[in-house]
């Protein structure tokens, strides 16, 4: 079996089950984790050939033995002499769809792939969860919650923790009460602020950046980034929402969240915007610049203008 894919949380909660469940019906013994790049080569053929000892079977979890280039080069040879009483689970996270090593383990194991869920399917989740814990979120205010913390899923369920630790009914008010916004959902709305001419909001959407102690040159990134999404959804030519993000490797999410800041701007307007936040960060680079000074002087600008 493989497991891999960017989702962390999900790619961790499956291999906990299938270890648990392992262990409930052959016990402790019977389960052997090793470290890919910790061992030779040798050591991890020996794991997964050799015979389970006191018991039916075992279990033995690979993490990232692919960091090897021998273990990558041998793998069809490696899965051929695995005994018929060992359950293997090789776990790699990044795997590179080009190589031999990827489509080795895609045709020859039970091959798991764990993608990030967009935000609806997140909200679906986030609800799922709260009533498995004997709680409530409704539909809304799970969106609310995942605009507010992000699409991280780990992330939110530490989020749901607290969330039920305090009331089982989770509503917008605990929601603000308790948690905080993330960094970038942040700074969208500060563009989305300052696109919509609200300077006053504007500043402090910045202020409360710089309270959570993300600095001047962190912020300028992200504003970067979010103007990059605008334009290459400006430039996107009639494609799709899922062609949009397939192409430029983003969330579908992000892409339709950053929708309806596109539609009021120009392609000049932005292309403006790009140059002006390039100019700011040269200049921080280069001269004596006080860059909160200079930051919301930019920000200010996009509001004005």
């Amino acid at each position: 079996m493989t497991l891999t894919g960017v989702n962390d949380f999900a790619r961790v909660q499956e291999l906990k089950k299938l270890a648990t469940a392992f262990i409930a019906e052959h016990g402790d013994f019977a389960l052997e984790r090793v470290e890919g790049d910790e061992v030779d080569v040798a050591r991890l053929r020996e794991s997964v050939n050799s015979l389970p000892f006191l018991t039916p079977r075992k279990m033995v979890i690979l993490r990232e033995p692919g960091k090897q280039k021998a273990w990558a080069e041998q793998i069809s040879d490696i899965l051929k002499d695995v005994t018929d009483t060992t359950d293997v689970i090789i776990v790699e996270p990044k795997l590179d769809k080009r190589l031999s090593y990827y489509k080795t383990l895609k045709k020859a194991t039970d091959f798991r792939e764990f993608t990030d869920l967009d935000a609806s399917g997140l909200g679906r989740w986030a609800a799922d969860f709260a009533k498995g814990q004997g709680g409530s979120l409704s539909g809304a205010d799970a969106k609310f919650l995942i605009d507010r913390v992000g699409l991280n899923q780990q992330l939110l369920e530490q989020e749901l923790h607290k969330l039920l630790a305090y009331d089982l009914q989770i509503t917008k008010q605990t929601i603000e009460l308790l948690t905080e916004r993330t960094p970038q959902s942040t700074v969208f709305e500060l563009l989305d602020a300052a696109f919509a001419g609200r300077a006053k909001q504007t500043m402090e959407l910045y202020r409360e950046q710089r309270t959570l102690k993300v600095e001047p040159q962190a912020i300028i990134a992200m504003l970067a980034w979010q103007l990059h999404v605008l334009a290459m959804l400006k430039t996107a030519s009639g494609r799709s929402v899922d062609e949009i993000a397939r192409e430029g490797k983003l969330n579908p999410y992000v892409v339709r969240k950053s929708q309806n800041l596109v539609r009021a701007l120009s392609l000049e307007m932005l292309k403006q915007y790009i140059a002006q936040l390039l100019q700011l960060d040269l200049n921080l680079k280069t001269k004596s610049v006080d860059a909160d000074e200079a930051l919301q002087h930019y920000l200010l600008a996009l509001a004005i203008s």
